[in-house]
């Protein structure tokens, strides 16, 4: 009996001295409604719709406004990962964050004056390869005017934006490690050389991973990755296979009202 209660008492002791669980605390947020958060993935911008990634700007701005005017709080993605981390006790009552990816240009032509006009932030994910140097890509010196107002960050969409699937049947193993690690590490060397910022999160391209690009995303010292799979944000998910919702020009009107309402 003395020994049974020994046991009890010490594994009591334990409980108490060690931090809240993070499931734990994240299942109390998510059971207030409050942890489901949208992240919604823009990729370019115009006038007219060019192709399958590009939203008139139009369309992004009435994305902005039923925001606005819907009660939705557009917190920073390092925020969301904060509270993943329990940096923040807290996300404010319907969080939605907003990131792009690839660094087109018309981030800077069309989406900017619309950040400037709402105030919000945006993370943006690039491959530096295609900055300065691809016509459809914006430079570093628009990328430094861009942290110059306060709205942006910035993190990596690896160097160049591969096909992990097809490099993978193309190389052997020891060649297709040194092609990931050259993709995880580069453009956080780059990034930090031409921006003065440090990148610990990533972006999948194509939305492709599976265990082993996890375990080396982790070594490269990420410590959250995006995917592409169409749902909310939660507490059951990974934190290197995070999901976003990549936006159409289609969703708009109750689409895109579904979408933040998790039905799209």
């Amino acid at each position: 009996m003395w020994k049974g209660l020994m046991t009890s008492v010490l594994l009591a002791f334990i409980f108490l001295a060690l931090p809240p669980a993070q499931g734990a605390m994240q299942q109390v947020t998510a059971n207030s409604g409050r942890y489901k958060v949208p992240i919604l993935l823009y990729h370019r911008f115009g006038p007219a719709v060019a192709d399958g990634m590009t939203l008139t700007t139009q369309v992004f701005a009435s994305h902005l406004e039923y925001l606005a005017k819907n009660g939705y709080t557009i917190i920073p993605l390092r925020k969301l990962i904060d509270f993943y981390l329990r940096k923040v006790p807290d996300l404010p009552p319907k969080s939605v964050v907003i990131v792009v990816d690839d660094a087109h240009k018309s981030v800077y032509t069309d989406m900017l004056p619309l950040v400037r006009k709402y105030s919000i932030p945006v993370t943006l994910f690039i491959y530096p390869s295609a900055i300065s140097n691809a016509t459809y890509a914006m430079t570093w010196d628009e990328l430094r005017a861009l942290k110059k107002t306060g709205f942006f960050d910035f993190q990596s969409h690896t160097y160049w934006h591969p096909n992990f699937l097809k490099e993978r049947r193309k190389l052997g193993p020891a060649d297709f490690e040194k092609f990931v690690d050259t993709q995880m590490k580069k453009p956080l060397i780059k990034i930090e050389k031409e921006l003065g910022i440090r990148p610990d999160m990533l972006a999948w391209p194509f939305g492709i991973y599976d265990d082993y690009l996890i375990g080396k995303a982790r070594e490269a010292g990420y410590i959250a990755a995006f995917t592409i799979e169409r749902r909310r944000v939660c507490n059951r998910d990974g934190l290197l296979k995070l999901p976003r919702y990549l936006l159409i020009n289609a969703d708009t009107g109750k689409k895109f009202e579904n979408i933040l309402a998790g039905k799209g």
